[in-house]
């Protein structure tokens, strides 16, 4: 099969809501060239693999790449996607450039291609990520592995909002906690959660690719007797009161849609772990919590992005 590579030049902040876009018009991987990877200094007692090419970035902004077969449709779903891109200007969404190209890909060369990118990386003081396709031996004996295989849900676990979630889960976290996970995609919160010793994960997703991945990684770490995964739009219809946690990597814009709903369904003294955040939203972020019944206890940063640790009054 033939695969059309739509290549979109943007910026970081852009990188989140053009992801989801991409994957909503059918995109079958979703690959993040960002310069800042070649500078970054990563310690390499872990296990970690690193041979990237500085010819694969752009010398400024990053490129996000996307697969889509090549079929009679292509050509209004390229369009769709560049109007559902440049339509993110309404929520004050820095583009860059947005410049958007096409090339022709084979599957095979896709196929493997995009791996070269996700290899086994140390996220916290516990937690390993590691794709299905790589051996990895733990250096210790407390570590945490978690196997991903993003399929086509983009999330491999090492995004810095993802990173921040899980550092956040690992101090938040106690044994019996019951947790809900909002916009779950790879599952990959929910599974930190219950390897924390969370009694009862509930994940929910409105996008079905999502939860048929998110599924697949919860069977593959063996907690399937802890998280339950199911489609659901945010908070919907979630009983009052029910979670000691609720963690959201999500856009800023939707969780300031449901700061109300987190309140209503964390406990008294629960707390909501809120990421997916670029830095000139926080503050907007941070009044529609407060005002919601919540006291901010952390502001974390990592990159251009804040994770908001909100205790419920």
């Amino acid at each position: 099969m033939k695969w059309s590579e739509i290549s979109i030049h943007t910026t970081n902040e852009a990188i989140e809501p053009i992801s989801y876009i991409l994957h909503e018009s059918g995109a079958s991987g979703v690959v993040i060239e960002d310069p800042f990877e070649l500078t970054k200094e990563r310690e390499d007692q872990f296990g970690e693999i690193y041979q990237l090419n500085p010819d694969d970035y752009p010398e400024e902004g990053v490129m996000v790449k996307a697969y889509l077969p090549v079929n009679s449709f292509l050509g209004e779903t390229v369009e769709a996607i560049k109007e559902s891109i440049n339509n993110l200007i309404i929520y004050d969404i820095d583009l860059g450039k947005n410049k958007v190209t096409i090339s022709e890909v084979h599957e095979e060369e896709w196929a493997t291609a995009w791996k070269k990118y996700y290899n086994p990386v140390k996220i916290s003081e516990k937690f390993t990520i590691v794709p299905t396709w790589e051996i990895y031996e733990p250096v210790s004996s407390d570590e945490l592995i978690i196997e991903l295989d993003p399929g086509m849900a983009f999330g491999t676990g090492t995004h810095p909002t993802t990173v921040l979630c899980i550092q956040a889960l690992e101090r938040i976290v106690r044994p019996g906690d019951r947790v809900i996970d909002v916009g779950t995609g790879s599952g990959v919160l929910s599974i930190a959660a219950a390897m924390l010793g969370a009694e009862d994960v509930r994940a929910y997703d409105l996008d079905e690719v999502a939860v048929t991945s998110a599924k697949l990684n919860i069977k593959l770490n063996k907690v399937s007797k802890t998280v339950s995964i199911s489609q659901n739009n945010l908070l919907d219809g979630v009983e009052e009161n029910s979670a000691d946690v609720i963690v959201a990597n999500i856009l800023a814009e939707v969780i300031l849609r449901f700061t109300d709903d987190v309140a209503r369904i964390v406990k008294p003294g629960g707390v909501f772990i809120a990421s997916g955040i670029i830095q000139p939203k926080k503050d907007q972020v941070k009044e529609a919590l407060i005002a919601s019944g919540f006291e901010i206890t952390e502001t974390n940063l990592m990159e251009d992005w804040v994770a908001l640790i909100a205790k419920r009054i």
